[in-house]
């Protein structure tokens, strides 16, 4: 019999590499797609969030953003590749998410950590 998780829902479907549920930092556990909806949250709350930027092979722009589990993407709508002192590349992304354009930063061909904030004005 599966557990029910903290936010009242039972895991997500998964492989066998992972559990199915996120936890936070207080050890609550949650299902991918509250994870979604806590991220979301935060990013309006706050407007900063780490996500990942990863491949899209099918759109226009070959990039996404997106939380870990993948819940919570975002398709990519400009990028630029750039250089930086110490990772030697730095990847700028912008995407947008009600209507506000984010600006995400990865440094470094050896992540996929994307630093995003929302774009004032």
């Amino acid at each position: 019999m599966d557990t029910i998780l903290d936010c009242g829902h039972l895991p997500s479907p998964h492989s066998e590499y992972t559990t199915g549920y996120g936890q936070d930092s207080d050890g609550k556990t949650w299902c991918w797609d509250c994870c979604a909806r806590i991220d979301r949250e935060r990013m309006e709350a706050t407007g900063k969030i780490t996500l990942y930027l990863s491949p899209n092979p099918d759109h226009p722009i070959p990039w996404k953003v997106t939380n870990w589990p993948g819940t919570l993407t975002f398709p990519v709508h400009s990028f630029r590749v750039g250089r930086h002192n110490i990772a030697y590349r730095r990847y700028d992304v912008w995407f947008t998410v009600n209507g506000h354009t984010w600006h995400g930063v990865q440094y470094g061909d050896n992540t996929q950590i994307a630093h995003c904030r929302k774009v004032k004005g």
